[in-house]
């Protein structure tokens, strides 16, 4: 499928990481989500009843970065990706989790994970 709606570089705090010195103070996550789905009827309607609505889908993304504590950041993509499919016709999810401010002695942009998870027949 090559359709898909692209949420990129959404931003929230959270209390994750391996260390209780990591969780101790909110820091900031950035997710991407694209959600692939046909997007032929919407194109065609230009009707929101027939796409995947990504005013939930950033919501579902806040409450899982804010809501909840993670030691991994493969923990949080996971979490996100199983309630995308979970809560959408989605036909598959591709999900990237950064961590901007990263507790080792390098000089670098980010720490992150991508994972892609597709609907399993069931």
């Amino acid at each position: 499928m090559t359709d898909r709606i692209v949420l990129r570089g959404m931003r929230f705090e959270g209390r994750h990481g391996v260390s209780d010195e990591e969780r101790e103070l909110p820091q900031e996550i950035e997710v991407d989500v694209e959600v692939e789905t046909d997007l032929t009827a919407a194109g065609k309607s230009d009707d929101l009843a027939d796409t995947i609505n990504y005013a939930p889908l950033v919501k579902l993304v806040r409450r899982v970065v804010e809501d909840r504590s993670f030691k991994l950041l493969e923990g949080i993509a996971g979490t996100i990706a199983d309630e995308v499919l979970a809560t959408t016709a989605a036909a598959a999810v591709l999900v990237r989790v950064r961590k901007l401010a990263v507790p080792i002695d390098a000089d670098l942009d980010f720490a992150g994970v991508e994972i892609r998870r597709p609907r399993t027949p069931g």
